[in-house]
């Protein structure tokens, strides 16, 4: 019985995935691609503000492999199934999207569909670009369009059975992705509902800071909570938690001075952050920085300290656990390494190094970023408004695992910090995966 149960539930999950896919390959798109191809040149108003918007969707970064030409893509994202490719967005008739209409960039920003409609893969976020307007969508095609041509061919995706497959798409398609443009909030005013369409369409910025499953689709109940973003460990800390990275009670002048230069009174950013004000927000006008602000802002405050453990896994043995160790390691290795910038109790120096003390981002339970830090150094952006950062120097020649381990259980326990110990095994994890 119990074998013939196994076949039946077998054979159910194959009957709905092929349900799934003949829906997902076969259901007719909104977007009809089959009208003629004729279009006038596209305005330089229009071009300039696909520009921005492209700015606003960072998308350069992705499209753009190291040392090669600006949007002709080939650059190499890591997933958890393998290795995806980006596509070149360049004009060039046969390798790029010299062939492509903006009803098929319409489609493929709104329903993640190939100009021959074959499914794209999530790692290009549109389960964020379909909320873009049609009018934006039409206004990036034409300033992609104005680029110069470049003939380089997309590589082919590596990625492991089943994941490379069409069908497999299509089921994860069927589960967790529906299309649809932005509705905007009639409750709310006008400068939110943009900062809620730049925050949740084109700055997709739930990719990173919203958990996924173990099938890499976004946990739309814990919007923005928080999430380590995957094959990179740095962990993209909750926006909706006063414990995290909340800026409810901020002033909204240095929320959007964060956006703008990398840094705030209250914070900077390092790490993957970095590269996004780097590329992206720095670009933006005061106005959308403002918009932006205020959506991040009135962001609901739900998530407890206790929820941020939980969705972090287990934390390590209490600090106090590990207080024999830090008398003997982590306060020498602090004074020796740390102290002449973060000072002796941890205050930090205004304008140039953080404070550790009270620092919400040292007492986070996900102890990847500060693991990365150490390791690698720690860099805020060159922004217009911070144009010479200070910054730390890498100490992963310096300190080995259980050095870090040491050094960072002392700064997380002490001047009143009150956080879990960094273990070796945290660290070797983080190294161990320095490269991929």
């Amino acid at each position: 019985m119990k074998r013939i149960a196994k076949l039946a539930l077998g054979l159910g999950m194959l009957l709905v995935g092929a349900a799934a896919m003949v829906w997902a390959l076969n259901v007719q798109d909104e977007v009809d691609v089959r009208a003629p191809m004729a279009r006038a040149a596209a305005s330089d108003s229009l071009i300039a503000r696909g520009a921005y918007l492209a700015l606003a969707g960072n998308c350069m970064t992705c499209h753009t492999a190291r040392g090669g030409q600006a949007y002709a893509g080939g650059r190499a994202i890591d997933t958890p199934f393998g290795t995806v490719f980006t596509s070149n967005l360049t004009p060039d008739d046969k390798t790029g999207l010299g062939a492509w209409s903006p009803a098929h960039f319409w489609r493929a920003m709104h329903n993640g569909r190939s100009k021959s409609g074959r499914l794209l893969y999530p790692a290009f976020p549109y389960a964020n670009y379909t909320q873009v307007t049609r009018e934006d969508s039409d206004a990036l095609f034409a300033y992609l369009g104005s680029l110069p041509a470049v003939a380089q061919a997309n590589r082919p995706h590596a990625l492991r059975f089943p994941y490379q497959s069409q069908a497999a798409l299509a089921v994860w398609r069927a589960l967790y992705f529906s299309p649809g443009v932005y509705q905007p909030d009639a409750s709310r005013n006008a400068e939110w509902n943009r900062g809620a369409y730049l925050v949740n369409g084109l700055g997709h910025c739930s990719a990173c800071h919203t958990p996924r499953n173990a099938l890499g689709a976004s946990n739309d109940k814990l919007n923005l909570a928080g999430g380590l973003i995957p094959m990179q460990n740095w962990y993209a800390p909750s926006l909706v938690s006063p414990h995290e990275a909340g800026v409810g009670t901020w002033d909204r002048a240095d929320v959007v001075r964060l956006l703008q230069t990398g840094v705030s009174p209250q914070a900077s950013v390092l790490g993957p952050m970095a590269e996004v004000v780097q590329r992206s927000t720095q670009h933006l006008t005061p106005q959308d920085l403002g918009a932006m602000a205020q959506f991040l802002k009135e962001l609901p405050q739900k998530q407890e300290q206790k929820q941020t453990e939980a969705r972090s896994g287990p934390a390590s043995a209490p600090a106090q656990d590990a207080a024999s160790a830090v008398l003997t390691g982590g306060a020498k290795l602090y004074d020796q390494h740390c102290a002449q910038c973060h000072g002796d109790l941890g205050q930090g120096v205004a304008k140039a190094y953080p404070a550790l003390a009270g620092n919400r981002a040292v007492t986070l339970p996900q102890t990847a970023n500060l693991v990365q830090i150490v390791l690698n150094g720690g860099y805020a952006p060159a922004t217009q408004g911070n144009p010479r950062p200070f910054g730390m120097p890498p100490f992963v020649l310096v300190l080995s695992d259980s050095e870090v381990a040491t050094v960072l259980t002392h700064i997380r326990s002490a001047w009143g910090n009150q956080a879990s110990a960094v273990t070796a095994l945290d660290v070797h994890r983080v190294r161990a995966n320095q490269g991929r």
